[in-house]
């Protein structure tokens, strides 16, 4: 008899921590989503959530390598103190963080933008553990060739159908799950946003169009993911299909993996100093991207955007900010401030900053003091 006590007190304890666990996420608001990792940690589950209640105060500020180097200064140089181009302006860090993880594959200590894994890999750490978000893109080797992303050879049917070259993909996805293991805080997983394979319906990539048919694209994306959940073990992750700007003719879902392999809808727009084909692609593509995402319950963003060396005057009030403010995307994530050649947030001398400063102080742009304070 006080065996069968113990174990129905024991049965009752687990029920009750299973339903004060599941109330301590979903709610009338936030009811339980299909993902693509059904054994999807809690803290990746909590970021999904937060990314859902963030739409509806308004859109997380992104920018890619924010902590890592900037306009005049570079993290590896000892004697700097610099942290952030988007701080040095607002006063505040960006709420999403984004890094790449290209040169991975190859076992390599700098990734495609001279950043050593080590410094992404304390960076990361050190932007989650002040209450950030992480992104991570892959602009992975051409697997054929050797070259890089942009060497434009056919590959991904080489994935399937050569043995020594799916050996190498097999371990090329090892190393990267590998890599995005060892990024934890206190013991547990960091929750990462992957967006692999990014503008397919563009002909730069070797996943690219016409480099790669639609249907090699979606077994390609399914088997990474397989790969990724199941025989590595990565519960961890938030997969994210992000095309770029449409065409006339391009077709948003073509290369859609589905419902069960993606998480998040994006899209990649910039602005080529050309403001009214700028706006009209960001309202069109973010309009239909809304539509595909709400008819599936699925979060969306804005993957990629920014117009570089930022010339226009009052581009983030004036160009950007009326034409994403009321899209429900959860964030918009700016590329990065390489070099004076090459930049997307205005340092503070530039004509810009004061305008940069205006946009974060708009109700519905949210850096990262904004998410901390975000109730959900």
């Amino acid at each position: 008899m006080k065996f069968k006590k113990t174990i129905f007190k024991s049965s009752i304890a687990c029920i009750f921590m299973m339903v004060f666990s599941c109330k301590s996420i979903y709610n009338r608001e936030y009811t339980k989503p299909l993902l693509v990792d059904s054994k999807l940690d809690k803290n990746t589950r909590i970021l999904h959530k937060k990314l859902t209640y963030i739409t509806k105060k308004g859109f997380a500020i992104g920018h890619q390598d924010p902590t890592s180097y900037g306009i005049g200064w570079n993290k590896s140089d000892a004697l700097n103190t610099i942290e952030s181009d988007v701080f040095e302006v607002v006063g505040d860090y960006p709420a999403v963080y984004g890094y790449d993880i290209s040169k991975i594959e190859l076992q390599a200590t700098l990734n495609i933008d001279s950043i050593p894994f080590t410094d992404m890999r304390d960076q990361i750490i050190d932007a989650y553990k002040k209450g950030g978000i992480i992104t991570l893109s892959w602009h992975i080797d051409n697997l054929t060739t050797g070259g890089d992303s942009w060497d434009m050879t056919s590959s991904v049917n080489a994935i399937f159908t050569n043995p020594s070259i799916r050996e190498k993909y097999e371990l090329w996805v090892e190393r990267a799950a590998d890599y995005m293991k060892s990024l934890e805080y206190k013991g547990k997983p960091i929750p990462i946003i992957f967006r692999p394979f990014h503008e397919m319906n563009g002909f730069w990539f070797w996943w690219g169009e016409p480099n790669c048919n639609s249907i090699d694209y979606i077994r390609l994306w399914r088997e990474t993911v397989r790969l990724l959940r199941d025989k590595h073990k990565l519960h961890n992750l938030l997969y994210v299909y992000s095309p770029n700007k449409l065409g006339p003719d391009d077709d948003y879902m073509k290369y859609y993996p589905g419902d069960n392999y993606v998480d998040i809808l994006g899209v990649d727009i910039y602005d080529f100093e050309d403001a009214d084909d700028y706006i009209k692609s960001v309202v069109n593509d973010l309009t239909l991207v809304k539509k595909i995402a709400n008819s599936k319950n699925k979060l969306y963003a804005f993957t990629e955007t920014g117009l570089e060396k930022i010339p226009t005057k009052n581009w983030f009030t004036d160009i950007l900010y009326p034409n994403i403010k009321d899209s429900g995307i959860s964030w918009v994530l700016f590329w990065r401030n390489a070099n004076l050649g090459h930049y997307y947030i205005p340092h503070k001398k530039h004509e810009n900053a004061q305008d940069f400063k205006e946009f974060a102080g708009f109700p519905k742009t949210l850096f990262l003091k904004d998410i901390k304070n975000l109730d959900y």
